[in-house]
């Protein structure tokens, strides 16, 4: 079947960038000059996306309007001639109906989050990205999408050993190079439970059965509904795919990661790589 719909869970709280979190949602922080929920937007549809769905919670109006006419600024950028920026606010505009905005009313995790989403799923695969993981090359969802075969996949990689308490953790069977079987998966294990370092990151092709497991509200780690949970238990009766993706990926979640997301999107821009690159080697 076709994947059509995407899932972007944006309803965190961002206490992590606090106080620039306290009135702006964290997806809408830039990298260099667009905002990190664009960046997931325009790999959703490089992957063929048709509809966008956004789970949001209390205070994040501003990812509603920045997809959304501003028509005052439109017609200001028209009057002055700025046709270049013009452009710009209205590339990332749909038709009406293509994006749909659902309340998460408590953060109970990212199962949670998903599980809200439900009605605006029929019986039909669905992905979810969450854009706090900022990967480049945006094509990662568009391979997976090409490599999907049924069943639930979740984009993997390499990290440290020491490192697995902060992520999804599987346990695999290797298929090719890039694409594994998962037999077991395990939220934030401690480095010697771990099964392995192979780390689950958030890109997500998932059985629209999966909101069956999400519906029993059952609470993981941290005592929230855990999508890797609800994931873990369908294996044996639902086949697992990891899918080992090219590309850098930066955790844009944390104030390391957004910088050097930043840093390194900049080098890659011409009207910003070789005044950056100077500075940078001059400190």
């Amino acid at each position: 079947m076709k994947i059509k719909k995407a899932i972007f869970p944006v309803g965190g709280l961002g206490t992590r960038f606090l106080p620039a979190t306290k009135s702006m949602p964290k997806e809408m922080l830039p990298i260099v000059d667009k905002p990190l929920i664009q960046y997931a937007v325009e790999e959703a549809a490089e992957a063929g996306i048709e509809q966008f769905i956004f789970v949001t919670s209390r205070g994040k109006s501003a990812i509603e309007n920045h997809f959304d006419h501003s028509f005052e600024l439109e017609n200001n950028l028209l009057m002055q001639g700025k046709k270049n920026f013009l452009k710009i606010t209205q590339e990332m505009l749909k038709i009406p109906g293509t994006y749909a905005y659902v309340r998460q009313q408590e953060p109970a995790g990212l199962g949670h989050a998903i599980w809200c989403a439900r009605h605006l799923i029929d019986n039909e695969p669905f992905a979810v990205i969450l854009a706090d993981d900022l990967i480049t090359g945006n094509l990662t969802l568009k391979n997976m999408i090409h490599n999907y075969q049924g069943g639930n996949m979740v984009a993997i990689m390499e990290v440290n050993k020491n490192e697995t308490s902060s992520y999804g953790i599987v346990k695999t069977k290797e298929i090719t190079s890039k694409n594994f079987e998962i037999t077991h998966m395990v939220e934030k294990p401690n480095p010697e439970n771990a099964p392995s370092n192979l780390a689950i990151v958030g890109r997500y092709i998932l059985d629209s059965k999966i909101f069956k497991i999400l519906e029993k509200q059952n609470a993981g780690k941290g005592k929230e509904i855990q999508l890797t949970d609800a994931i873990n238990s369908q294996i044996g009766t639902t086949f697992c795919h990891g899918f080992l993706f090219e590309g850098e990926r930066y955790d844009c979640g944390s104030k390391l990661g957004f910088i050097q997301a930043n840093i390194t999107f900049a080098l890659e821009r011409n009207d910003l790589k070789n005044e950056l690159s100077t500075w940078l080697k001059k400190i």
